[in-house]
């Protein structure tokens, strides 16, 4: 039998079985031995030993499509970054982590900004013309007012989505509201796998729909990540790419070379001011952390 772990704690795993529910499962020890760590969003395979208790084993590990090193998780297709379009205000900054910390790790974005009610059509052009010129997919949305949550389905639909961003964004409205318009099934779901309602603690996918899943992850704002150096963050930056060609340092940092492509681009608006100053800031601090 085959299923998605949804959910892994203290040695055992959740697996979500298309039609039949989920299966909590502990992981053979040849895994041990191997060194291999099942993570969620794996694809399995398992055994079932208690049909009635819904319990089994995880026998095998389909082979992964990716891999993140935070949060760790597997086989994602996209990372919905939600924020709100105020109430709080977009914390420009902390977004750029999460764009870096995706963009790092090779996984598409699309930006959601949430509570779209609370501003007016020029406060969302300027929110567009910050993030659309980077390539990427900007959404608005209201969980409260039902604002594009049918355009938001249909995005997440045959995907298996992480869902980032702070708290107080509405973040976790939305993932509610996606699971009541799509899959009943996740009240019974929630229950099982034990779900907090305010504060998540665990990596968790929750099912919505056959082929459908979208995953809460813990909260985190920091850019520790392995391998990660100060060097490699122009490249987290897509809109920077075309024009590095152009600068006359190799290894230019974009920041006090002369003849800078990045900064000549800035210039003429080709860059956003937002993201450029953000770009600063965090290179200074990954420059501040590798000292000490």
């Amino acid at each position: 039998m085959q299923g998605k772990i949804v959910k892994g704690i203290s040695g055992f795993y959740y697996v979500h079985v298309v039609g039949t529910g989920i299966y909590e499962c502990k992981a053979k020890g040849a895994f041990r031995n191997q060194k291999i760590k099942p993570l969620v969003g794996d694809n399995v395979e398992i055994v079932v030993v208690d049909e009635e208790n819904k319990k089994g084993n995880v026998e095998a590990i389909l082979p992964r499509k990716n891999e993140l090193i935070r949060p760790a998780v597997s086989n994602i297709d996209m990372a919905l970054v939600i924020f709100a379009a105020a109430k709080p205000d977009p914390n420009f900054n902390l977004l750029d982590r999460f764009l870096c910390m995706m963009e790092y790790q090779k996984v598409p974005v699309t930006i959601c900004f949430n509570k779209c009610d609370l501003i007016d059509e020029a406060q969302q052009k300027e929110l567009e013309d910050i993030y659309r010129p980077a390539g990427y997919e900007v959404l608005f949305t209201s969980a409260k007012a039902g604002i594009n949550l049918d355009v938001l389905q249909e995005l997440l639909k045959g995907k298996t989505t992480t869902v980032a961003g702070p708290s107080g964004v509405g973040k976790s409205s939305l993932v509610n509201q996606l699971q009541d318009e799509i899959c009943m099934e996740t009240g019974q779901i929630s229950q099982k796998i034990e779900r907090g309602k305010h504060t998540t603690r665990h990596s968790e996918i929750i099912p919505l729909g056959d082929d459908s899943y979208i995953m809460d992850t813990p909260g985190f704002s920091s850019m520790d990540m392995p391998g990660f150096e100060k060097e490699d963050l122009w490249t987290c930056y897509p809109e920077f790419v075309p024009h590095e060609p152009y600068c006359q340092f190799q290894g230019c940092s974009h920041i006090s070379e002369p003849r800078c492509g990045v900064k000549d681009a800035l210039e003429e608006g080709q860059i956003s001011r937002v993201r450029y100053d953000n770009y600063v800031l965090l290179y200074e601090e990954m420059k501040q952390i590798r000292k000490y």
